[in-house]
């Protein structure tokens, strides 16, 4: 009875419902900023990958790796090998440049990645969408398809300069949304001279022969007494590096969404006091049938669920609709520079907004739920 009325109710419905959308949307656009960021990060790493760091570092830009370390690394056990024998290890570094947002007055932090030729090869969705690879030794850099996005003039065929070097842009690139999309590919030996970093890497990634060859790779290189290494899967590796910023994003998220939620309390308690001021004679009908205090409650309670769901449901499917896949950047707190992402809707944030809708309409049908089961019938009844 209760359902059946809600169209002779359906302003005060629809205010309600339009407060939980609003709440749940959102809620569910912020997640997928967090989840887009943790997509980018940890959907980059492969099982068979490691990534070798100094021994304390918690990231690249606190790594440091010398000369001497890299021939250690390439001669341990486990490496995978192309059919002319050369291992496949990347040592690589990257420096901070600055560069202008796209449609924008600002500029922002962009990752110059100096990097081996074997670097394509340890990325697993690495690919080529425009021009060519940049050429060993020379000032030519490759672009990810993130990087050409969100910059102004980084384009294949244009020149940039970074450092005291002209930079000559000869491709563009994509790794399936990862971060590798988020940065600009050098030569590494270039990289070293131009911004006077020496001989040294800050990590080296190695393709392994299997993903159980990873413990005897590891284990050889924390046995040599040449050097101090910390070496990681690439997965876990980047795990690490997204949870500071899904948490932040997160807690952003969770802080809105419960500030919103406060309001849109409000609008389903004034929907549900609306509803039983209107139903006295009902309710009090159903009370001198028999009908204890609980199934009135209830029936006011699942009204409110079934108006929190479709709040619920519509914001969340209002984020998918507007944000799902839209590109992006922000901060990385871990390097301090920019990286792109996907704003990600999942189904597990679609159900999270719906969860969330319905938490706030129980709230709100509680108390008028109650007082409608508390109305002497005598009181009702006067109304017939």
């Amino acid at each position: 009875m209760n359902l059946r009325n809600i169209p002779a109710r359906w302003t005060s419905a629809l205010v309600a419902v339009i407060g939980i959308a609003g709440v749940s949307l959102v809620l569910v656009a912020v997640l997928s900023i967090a989840e887009g960021f943790r997509a980018a990060l940890e959907f980059s790493g492969s099982e068979d990958v490691a990534i070798v760091l100094r021994r304390g570092s918690t990231d690249e830009l606190t790594s440091g790796l010398g000369q001497t370390s890299i021939p250690v690394i390439t001669d341990a056990p486990g490496i995978r090998r192309t059919a002319a024998g050369a291992a496949l290890v990347s040592p690589e570094l990257f420096v901070i440049v600055d560069t202008k947002l796209r449609n924008k007055d600002t500029t922002a932090n962009t990752p110059l990645r100096g990097v081996s030729p074997m670097a394509p090869r340890l990325r697993k969705n690495f690919e080529l969408l425009q021009g060519r690879l940049a050429h060993e030794g020379t000032n030519e850099v490759i672009i990810g398809n993130g990087v050409a996005q969100q910059y102004e003039g980084l384009a294949v065929g244009r020149i940039v300069r970074w450092g005291s070097n002209d930079w000559h842009i000869v491709g563009r690139f994509s790794d399936r949304g990862g971060i590798a999309e988020s940065e600009v590919w050098a030569d590494a030996a270039l990289v070293q001279q131009v911004f006077n970093r020496g001989a040294s890497y800050q990590s080296a990634r190695v393709r392994l022969t299997s993903v159980a060859a990873f413990q005897a790779f590891k284990d050889a290189l924390d046995r040599d007494p040449r050097v101090n290494l910390r070496v990681e899967r690439e997965t876990v590796f980047y795990a690490e590096q997204q949870q500071l910023m899904q948490k932040l994003v997160s807690g952003l998220g969770w802080t809105l969404a419960t500030m919103m939620g406060l309001g849109a309390i409000l609008a389903a308690l004034n929907t549900m006091y609306n509803a039983v001021a209107s139903r006295v004679r009902e309710i009090a009908t159903l009370r001198a049938m028999g009908f204890g205090a609980a199934p009135v409650i209830a029936s006011v309670l699942i009204e409110s669920l079934v108006l929190g769901a479709v709040g619920g449901l519509l914001g969340g499917v209002l984020a998918y609709l507007l944000l799902n896949g839209m590109r992006s950047s922000t901060l990385n707190f871990q390097t301090f520079s920019q990286m792109t992402y996907a704003f990600t809707v999942t189904p597990r944030l679609l159900l999270t907004g719906i969860v969330y809708g319905l938490v706030l309409t129980f709230l709100a049908g509680l108390l008028p739920g109650i007082r409608a089961a508390r109305t002497p019938i005598t009181t009702g009844l006067r109304e017939l």
